[in-house]
C-alpha cells in the first residue's frame, strides 16, 4: 500500500513538471512565417542594439589566446589570458598590448617585433582559445537564472534558452537588456513573444549584458524599472 502511494505521488510530480514545461512553451506565440525583423525599435530604447553579427572580433580582457611562432617553440605560448589592461606577456618580447585588436593585427605586430630582434623570416599565428570575456547574466522569470558563457554573435533568445526558457508567470512584454558602456548603463525593452515570432529584433548580445525577464514576483525596483522603459533610456548608475 505504501509503495502504491509513493508511486502515485511520483507520477503526480512528474505530471506537474511536464505541465509546467508545456505551460512555459505554450506561453510563446507561434513563429511568424517570413523574414525576421532586423531593425531596432527606437521607441523602446533599442537604438544601440543590433541584429548584425560582428564581421571581425577584437580581443577583450579575460579572452584566452595562443601564440605560435613557426619552428620557434620557445617563443610560442598556449592559453594566455588577456589581462584587464589588455596586455599579455610573451617570451623575449615581454608585455604586448592585444586588447581591442584583431588576431590579424596582433600577428603583424609580433612579426615586425621579432623581425626587428633579428629572427629570420618570422611566421606568427594567433588564435583565440576561449572567448572567456563573453558572459551574460539572466534573471527574473526564467527556469534557471545565472551567469552563462556565450559565443560571439549569440542573441537574446540564446540567453533565455541557456536559462532553460521562461516560466509560466513571465511577462513576455517586459524583457529588458541592460548594457554597460563608458558613459553609463543603457537599457532597452523587448517583447519576447514578438521576438520569438520574428516580428521584433532579436539583438546580438555583448559581453556583460544583463537580461531581466519580467514577472509580478520581481522586486518593486525591477517592476518599476521595466515598466518605465524606455523612459529610463540611459542609467548613469543603478546604485543611486
Amino acid at each position: 500500500m505504501r509503495i502504491q502511494i509513493i508511486d502515485q505521488a511520483l507520477r503526480s510530480s512528474v505530471i506537474l513538471g511536464v505541465a509546467a514545461i508545456l505551460g512555459a512553451c505554450a506561453s510563446l506565440p507561434p513563429a511568424n512565417i517570413g523574414a525576421s525583423v532586423t531593425a531596432p525599435n527606437e521607441a523602446l530604447g533599442q537604438a544601440d542594439y543590433t541584429f548584425q553579427k560582428p564581421g571581425t572580433y577584437r580581443l577583450r580582457a579575460s579572452d584566452i589566446i595562443s601564440v605560435s611562432v613557426f619552428r620557434e617553440p620557445d617563443l610560442s605560448l598556449s592559453d594566455v589570458r588577456v589581462g584587464v589592461d589588455g596586455i599579455v606577456s610573451l617570451p623575449m618580447l615581454g608585455r604586448h598590448e592585444v586588447g581591442g585588436k584583431t588576431t590579424g593585427e596582433i600577428e603583424s605586430e609580433l612579426t615586425q617585433r621579432l623581425d626587428t630582434l633579428g629572427l629570420k623570416n618570422p611566421r606568427v599565428s594567433v588564435n583565440i582559445s576561449d572567448y572567456a570575456s563573453h558572459l551574460v547574466t539572466v534573471e527574473g522569470a526564467v527556469q534557471e537564472a545565472g551567469v552563462y558563457p556565450f559565443q560571439p554573435g549569440a542573441r537574446l533568445s540564446s540567453a533565455i534558452a541557456m536559462a532553460k526558457g521562461v516560466t509560466r508567470v513571465a511577462e513576455l512584454k517586459q524583457v529588458a537588456v541592460f548594457r554597460t558602456r563608458p558613459d553609463g548603463i543603457y537599457a532597452a525593452r523587448f517583447d519576447y513573444g514578438e521576438v520569438s515570432r520574428g516580428t521584433m529584433l532579436d539583438p546580438v548580445l555583448e559581453p556583460g549584458d544583463r537580461v531581466v525577464v519580467g514577472t509580478s514576483t520581481l522586486s518593486q525596483f525591477w517592476q518599476d524599472t521595466l515598466r518605465a522603459l524606455p523612459a529610463f533610456g540611459v542609467f548613469a548608475s543603478l546604485d543611486n
